[in-house]
Formats: structure tokens, sequence, C-alpha cells
């Protein structure tokens, strides 16, 4: 054999085993790939509708319309955000729907006379049947103080009144914390959480996509933030959406005196933003 037969052979036998058992032909190594990057395209998009869907069902679970008429319970609580859920919140109280109503969120500021001063129709159940809860820094706060007092007075039955979208996620609160406890919805509608309007107003639905995802946070208990304050603290300052801290705690109600020339525009929430 010639020393050119010899290197065609050593050539073929070379080319040979870089294509045996262990090697894959490049061909091959990028229909691997392919496979893989469809598979993650696949997985994010499954990720998209399964997360477009629940957000579908969550907003399912808002009401549409304030109900007509509401179950009697032992007692009310309410949860402060927005002015409409104090005004109600009373309203059922002086119908009789409940024996004693808790405010709870309450900034520590606020006073009893501040809010006599804020509520002048319910000023006479001021003094007998309105419990103000100042440690609530957010919704599970909230439903750790309802908690406390509903105990502490041991009643068995409770209202909740709050805005409707957020009542899925404080009805899942307030029955982790009192499981013995019959909860009645009390959902506070405004025109722009109604059928009609809220997909089309990007301010709305980007607050249904925050609460969305807040409820799914509190679905598995991600607590990122504080619940109640401790003896002598104030509610911290909690993030604007544009990064700066706000002037005060989302959650807790502050009443000013001068806010109060009429019981519709009574109540001036420092903010109306739902707590983190």
């Amino acid at each position: 054999m010639s020393n050119t037969e010899r290197r065609t052979v050593r050539q073929s036998d070379t080319a040979k085993g870089s294509t045996g058992a262990g090697a894959k032909p490049p061909g091959r190594r990028w229909r691997v790939l392919r496979r893989v990057a469809v598979g993650m395209v696949l997985l994010v998009g499954l990720a998209g509708v399964a997360g477009a869907a629940g957000f579908l069902a969550f907003t399912a679970r808002i009401a549409a319309r304030e109900p007509a008429a509401v179950k009697s319970a032992d007692a009310i609580v309410v949860l402060t955000g927005g002015p409409s859920r104090i005004m109600d919140a009373v309203g059922l109280l002086a119908d009789g729907r409940g024996r004693r109503l808790l405010i709870t969120g309450v900034n520590p500021a606020t006073t009893t006379d501040e809010m006599r001063r804020a509520l002048p129709d319910g000023e006479h159940l001021l003094g007998c049947c309105i419990d103000l809860g100042h440690k609530a820094l957010n919704t599970r706060g909230n439903a750790l103080e309802a908690a406390e007092w509903t105990r502490e007075k041991r009643f068995r039955s409770l209202v909740v009144v709050t805005s409707s979208w957020h009542m899925p996620r404080a009805m899942m609160e307030l029955g982790r914390a009192l499981p013995d406890v019959e909860l009645v919805a009390y959902p506070v509608v405004t025109t722009r959480t109604q059928p009609e309007s809220w997909w089309s107003d990007p301010g709305t639905l980007r607050l249904l996509v925050k609460e969305y995802l807040k409820f799914i946070m509190a679905t598995v208990k991600i607590r990122p933030a504080q619940a109640v304050a401790g003896p002598g603290e104030a509610p911290r300052p909690a993030p604007s959406s544009t990064g700066a801290p706000a002037s005060s705690a989302p959650a807790p109600l502050r009443l000013t005196p001068a806010s109060a020339p009429t019981a519709g525009a009574a109540l001036r929430p420092a903010e109306a933003r739902l707590s983190p």
C-alpha cells in the first residue's frame, strides 16, 4: 500500500470516529435546540393563556352592582381605602344590619372627634357603636385586627364592607383569620368597576391587574409587607407608582376637620389605592 493510500485510509477512519456513538451530527444538534426553543415558547404561551384565564375568572367574581339587601349579622367591619366604604358601612349600622361597627386601618392620627365632625349623620352612633382600629397596615392587617376585635366581642357573624374589586382578597384573608365566623359580603361598587366601563379604562385595568397579582400572592401566602403596626409605631410610607415614597400608608384613613363640609365629601383618605 502506498503512502498516499495509507493517508486516505487514516483520514477516512478519523472522519468515521468523529461521527461515532459519542458525537452528534451538526444537523441533529440544531434539531434538538430548535425543539427546546419551541418548547419554551409553548410554555410561555400556555402560562400567558392561564394567566389571562385566571384574570378573567377573577374579574367575574367582582360584583357589578351593590346588593339590594344584605343579611343582618352580629357586627360590621369596613376596610378603609375609599370614602364610599365608610359611608355605606355607617348606613348599614344605622339600618340595624349589625350591632357594632369596626373601621379597621384608620390612621393613628385620626381621633374620634375628627370622625364625629366627618360623619355628622352618624355622630350619634360614634359614642355607642363604632370602634376605630389603628393597627392594620394592609389587607392582611385588616383581617388580623378584625379577628382580634371579633373574638374580644364574641361575635359569630360579620358584614364585610369594602370595594368590589378588593372583596375577593378581603374575604379570603378574613376567612383564614376567622374560620368559625360567618362572613357576609357587602361590596361597594363604583362606576369605574362596572362591567360596561372597567375594561375600557386603562387606569382601572391596571388597578384590577395589580389586585389580581396581589390576590395570587395572598392565595399562596406570599406576604412581603408588615401586616400590623407595633405598639406606638406609625404606618410606614408605601412606595408610590413612580417609586417615590408616598406621604402616608395607603390603607389607613386620614380624616381632617376641614375636609368634611358635607356627608358626601366627608372622608378623604390619604391614599385611595389598595394597600400593598
